[in-house]
This record gives C-alpha cells, sequence and structure tokens, in this order.
C-alpha cells in the first residue's frame, strides 16, 4: 500500500524535519530583513537562535512529528507563554503574512497550507482577542 496524503502526517507532508527548519527559518528570515515586520520584530529577542529552536520543536509537534520538545516542557500553553508579548491585531496580522511568505517558500501543497493558513490564523486572532479581554 503507498502512502497518501490521506495517510501521511501533516509534518511527513510538509517534507520532515528539514522542512519545519526552512518554514521557520523562512519565517525569521522575513521578520527580520522586511521593515513591514518591525513592530513584530521588536515583540522578541535580540537573538533569535532560542526563539527560532522552540518554534521548530512546537511545529514538528504541532504537525505531528517528533514530540520532542513538548516531552522536555512537560506541557506547553501557547496563550500563555504569549501573553506578557501583548499581541495586538496588527502584530497577528504581521505574524500571519511573515507565516503565509513562510509557507508559500517551502512550497507546502495547496491543501496542507490552506489548513495550517486557517489553524495559524485562528490562533493568532486568538491572541489578539486574549489582549483585549485582558
Amino acid at each position: 500500500m503507498s502512502e497518501t496524503a490521506e495517510t501521511l502526517s501533516p509534518y511527513e507532508r510538509l517534507g520532515g524535519a528539514d522542512a519545519v527548519r526552512r518554514l521557520v527559518g523562512a519565517f525569521y528570515d522575513v521578520m527580520e530583513r522586511d521593515p513591514a515586520y518591525a513592530e513584530l520584530r521588536a515583540m522578541h529577542e535580540e537573538d533569535l537562535g532560542p526563539t527560532r529552536e522552540s518554534l521548530t520543536g512546537f511545529f514538528s509537534v504541532w504537525l505531528g512529528g517528533p514530540r520532542e520538545w513538548l516531552e522536555k516542557r512537560g506541557g506547553f500553553c501557547i496563550m500563555s507563554r504569549h501573553a506578557k508579548m501583548n499581541v495586538t491585531e496588527a502584530t497577528a496580522g504581521q505574524w500571519m503574512d511573515a507565516m503565509r511568505h513562510a509557507i508559500a517558500e517551502v512550497g507546502a501543497e495547496p491543501a496542507l497550507a490552506e489548513k495550517m493558513d486557517k489553524a495559524l490564523t485562528q490562533l493568532a486572532d486568538a491572541m489578539a482577542w486574549g489582549r483585549k479581554a485582558r
């Protein structure tokens, strides 16, 4: 039996560990080089190395890949982690724009790209709305 898009995890469909690293790299690279993302970039530490590593681990788990990142932390609440960043509608929009660029750059198949976009948009919107509720 051959593997199809229905039997592969999103992690496998994207291309595994290398693709996830490229996705995260593309995301932070565009955020660093494009002034349109200056407000978003300012919300992060100067050294993005640890943040790149963490997002790579998060996406690996989120996409159905290896769970080492989560196991090292013993759990993770993404909303709590980002609460202190004071995500606004503008920065949530910048995050999604940069992520869309990264998803396109890694060549995610259209159906997977659409699913990722929808889920990540909901997450980004929830972070901005959560700020309003505080």
